[in-house]
């Protein structure tokens, strides 16, 4: 770096620097302006978007509560339209899918959490586990255990335990008890804590079971 005698150096040192450097540096300053108004403008825009779409919402929870079927399709294919990045979306779908199970639509059920299991969000997982607990109760035992078999493990921290339940129950469906109680043990070693899961695996060590294994 040059060490200058004087001020005056100085000021013309800079002086000669800022008309060499005068257009770029305006240029630079003029993006970095815009890019801080243009992000200001998206987190207003997000902000505004994140409001209606919990006004709609809202609405939606008063029809699923007054059991409106029609009203919960419309209004769930709305927030997925119109606000499609927010979360509401998300959690609409699996409402729309709730009251489709309630109303017997199970095939319906399964093509909506198909659509969430196939997105990368958090949420995901809970409709993957849902749609297991479908393919459970409409018999297609292969196909659930298919499912959980592709799930990301470090994608679904946190629900591993829940998985290893559903495992355990799909392999009691299909006969398969050393494999349940496997999983059923797994799931207790690791300290989820479910209501029903001590009780299933009693079941599965009941003499009479275990003969039955033989």
């Amino acid at each position: 770096m040059e060490l200058y005698e004087t001020e005056e150096q100085q000021v013309e040192a800079l002086q000669k620097w800022w008309k060499e450097n005068a257009t770029a540096s305006l240029i630079g300053l003029g993006i970095a302006i815009a890019a801080i108004l243009g992000w200001n403008s998206w987190l207003d825009y997000k902000k505004e978007q994140t409001g209606k779409a919990s006004a709609v919402y809202d609405q939606l929870l008063k029809d699923v509560e007054g059991n409106k079927k029609d009203e919960v399709d419309t209004i769930a294919k709305q927030i997925k339209t119109e606000f499609s990045s927010t979360e509401y979306a998300t959690y609409s779908t699996l409402l729309q899918a709730k009251m489709k199970v309630e109303a017997g639509d199970l095939a319906g059920a399964k093509e909506l959490l198909q659509g969430l299991a196939n997105q990368s969000s958090d949420l995901s997982q809970l409709a993957k586990l849902r749609l297991v607990r479908l393919f459970l109760a409409t018999a297609e035992y292969e196909k659930g255990l298919q499912l959980i078999g592709q799930v990301d493990q470090k994608a679904a921290a946190g629900f591993e335990d829940n998985y290893d339940e559903l495992v355990g129950d799909l392999y009691v469906a299909l006969d398969r008890i050393d494999e349940a109680r496997t999983s059923y043990e797994k799931a207790l070693r690791n300290g989820y804590q479910s209501s029903l899961l001590q009780f299933k695996l009693d079941d599965l060590t009941a003499p009479e079971k275990l003969e039955s294994t033989k």
